[in-house]
């Protein structure tokens, strides 16, 4: 048996799941929240949440929402504008998930962080304690950038990407035991489109992929998803990269099925 095959046989045994999923995943090209991804992926962190898995959910979309209700034709370049894209577009998007979390009698939380609740040592030790009050009382925490007062972190090259950095951060402040990050691709691509089942080596896989090109809703790309995987499995997390899109991919990760582009944790 090898290395991947063994490691998958494993995630079932994972109690606590960082799940990011990534704005297009979850949005039309508007920017508009798309309710039937987004419905299945709640349908399947519920199943998941009553099998007895801690979930956090790191939930990207406010932005691209904010884009489509203030009727503009594209992501924002300035800050003030993406700034308000953000708060206009929060509210919406936790609108749909309270909506569907309720249907299945689960409580879920808003969390919103930035860059520096993770540097200040009282702030980071407030906000994990706050997430694991939640988990211990079945709260589900639904996790986003503030992108509505962090001017640092829109502007700086060291964003917190489309979420998957601020997910990689919270992978450590919780001390997860996987990280799943979804995406609209099947996984890390070869040069021939076909996805790699897993990954030893983080370095030879950044070479497969180059940063995103500016433009579109999310900022993300495979890139900045490979960098947060790189934090997360130093801190001994293994990583998932998966197409959101596909039905039960959740189910499937969990259940130790070849699904995505599993990235070995460093502890292995």
């Amino acid at each position: 048996m090898n290395l991947e095959h063994r490691f998958r046989e494993l995630l079932p045994e994972a109690r606590r799941i960082v799940v990011k999923i990534g704005t297009r995943v979850i949005a039309q090209k508007t920017g508009r929240p798309d309710l039937l991804p987004l419905k299945s992926l709640v349908a399947q962190v519920a199943e998941l949440h009553r099998q007895g898995f801690e979930i956090l959910l790191v939930s990207s979309g406010a932005v691209g929402a904010g884009v489509e209700a203030l009727g503009i034709t594209s992501r924002p370049k300035s800050v003030p504008d993406l700034q308000m894209c953000a708060a206009v577009g929060q509210a919406r998007l936790m609108s749909h998930y309270e909506e569907l979390f309720s249907a299945e009698k689960i409580t879920i939380g808003q969390v919103l962080l930035t860059h520096s609740d993770f540097q200040n040592r009282i702030r980071f030790a407030n906000a994990k304690r706050t997430m694991e009050h939640m988990i211990r009382r079945g709260v589900i925490p639904i996790i986003n950038e503030n992108d509505a007062v962090a001017d640092e972190e829109i502007k700086a090259d060291l964003s917190l990407g489309d979420n998957d950095y601020l997910a990689a951060l919270v992978v450590k402040l919780v001390r997860a035991d996987l990280l799943v990050i979804l995406s609209t691709v099947d996984g890390v691509l070869d040069a021939k489109g076909k996805r790699v089942p897993y990954i030893e080596n983080l370095s030879d896989a950044f070479s497969l992929v180059t940063p995103l090109q500016a433009g579109g809703l999310s900022k993300g790309g495979m890139d900045s998803k490979l960098r947060a995987a790189q934090i997360a499995v130093k801190a001994g997390c293994g990583v998932v990269i998966a197409c959101g899109r596909n039905k039960q991919v959740l189910t499937h990760v969990m259940a130790g099925k070849d699904t995505g582009t599993l990235i070995l944790s460093s502890v292995l």
